[in-house]
C-alpha cells in the first residue's frame, strides 16, 4: 500500500510540474508573436534592428561604415523609428568573435537637437569589431540604460546583402 502512495504522489507531482513548465514557455512566445512584425526589420539608417525590453520597449539600430571603419548605434522608440535618448556616456556591445568574448564601447555621439548630457547615438572606430560584425559565427548583445533602467537586446550578425 506504500509503493502505492508513493507511486500516486510521484505521478501527481511530476503532471503538476509538466503543467506548470508547459504553461510559460507558450506564454512568451506568444507576447514575442504580437511585436513580431509592427516595425519593419530594418531600421530609419537601413541598419539591423535589436529588440530592447521584455515587450520590445526600445531598439537599437546597429549600422557600420566600411570606409571608416565606424560602428553605430542609434537608440529607438518602440516604434523604431523615433530617437530615444540615454544619459550613458558608453554603451556596451558585447561580442563572441570565433569563441572569443570581446567587449566594444561604443560613445556617446549626441545629434543634432539633443541636449547636453543625452544622446540617442553611440560610435566607434575600430576596424576589428568592424570585422567582426560581417562575420556570420559572431553573436552579441547590446547593453544600455535608458530612462533609468538596462536593457539587453541579442545582436542579429553576420553577412547580409546591402550596405550601411
Amino acid at each position: 500500500m506504500v509503493r502505492n502512495w508513493i507511486g500516486l504522489l510521484s505521478l501527481v507531482a511530476f503532471a503538476l510540474l509538466t503543467v506548470g513548465c508547459g504553461s510559460e514557455p507558450a506564454k512568451a512566445p506568444a507576447k514575442v508573436e504580437e511585436h513580431a512584425h509592427e516595425h519593419a526589420s530594418e531600421g530609419p539608417h537601413k541598419g539591423h534592428l535589436i529588440e530592447l525590453g521584455v515587450n520590445e520597449e526600445y531598439h537599437g539600430e546597429l549600422t557600420h561604415d566600411d570606409a571608416s571603419k565606424t560602428v553605430t548605434v542609434y537608440l529607438l522608440g518602440k516604434d523604431a523609428k523615433t530617437p530615444v535618448m540615454s544619459a550613458d556616456k558608453e554603451i556596451d556591445l558585447n561580442l563572441v568573435i570565433d569563441g572569443t568574448p570581446t567587449q566594444a564601447k561604443l560613445t556617446a555621439a549626441p545629434q543634432d537637437g539633443e541636449k547636453e548630457g543625452e544622446s540617442s547615438r553611440f560610435t566607434l572606430v575600430d576596424e576589428k569589431i568592424l570585422e567582426a560584425l560581417e562575420n556570420p559565427k559572431t553573436t552579441g548583445n547590446l547593453n544600455v540604460n535608458i530612462a533609468g533602467q538596462r536593457y539587453s537586446g541579442k545582436v542579429a550578425l553576420g553577412a547580409h546583402g546591402h550596405d550601411h
